[in-house]
């Protein structure tokens, strides 16, 4: 009986809290791949070059700052026309989908996680992902079902109160 009331609580409290098993990335991290971009840009290296561009990207939409995710986004969104192979394809659509998962444009992120399963559709964690936001999205549809189911019995409970008192 106490794990039923356990498991309730853990479900409810994850309910409320968001509950996404995405990581976060602190500023030290990003300041490293920054570092590690601008060494990069000194070499010859094109491969290297475009893997700590993608480093940096990782580390900038896993961000807490928004405007490090929108940062992250852009390069993103940039460096995804120059994406020749369907790993580099997918590596990015999932990240976008990070990105604007963390920005709240939940469907937007299932657009780009959707991409990023066709092209490889047994990805982990893109399936988290993907969940993640139908989760998020089911979230906010009962939040805002709520809080009109409120609005419409705050007008009714007027209403009433009105018609009693005109009695």
């Amino acid at each position: 009986m106490e794990a039923k009331i356990g498991n309730f609580f853990e479900s409810v409290g994850s309910f409320f809290s968001g509950g996404d098993q995405i990581p976060w990335c602190d500023r030290d991290i990003i300041a490293g791949c920054e570092r590690e971009v601008a060494d990069a840009a000194k070499s010859d290296s094109e491969e290297l070059k475009s893997e700590s561009i993608m480093r940096l990207s990782w580390a900038l939409v896993h961000s807490r700052q928004a405007e490090d995710v929108q940062r992250g986004i852009a390069m993103l969104e940039v460096s995804l026309a120059n994406s020749s192979s369907p790993l580099q394809q997918r590596e990015k659509f999932y990240l976008l989908g990070v990105g604007y998962y963390r920005t709240g444009e939940y469907s937007r992120s299932r657009q780009l996680v959707e991409q990023c399963l066709e092209i490889a559709p047994d990805w982990r964690q893109a399936l988290a992902l993907k969940k993640a936001v139908e989760d998020r999205i089911a979230k906010d549809g009962v939040i805002g079902i709520g809080i009109t189911a409120t609005a419409v019995g705050l007008i009714a409970g007027g209403i009433a109160a009105a018609l009693a008192r005109k009695k």
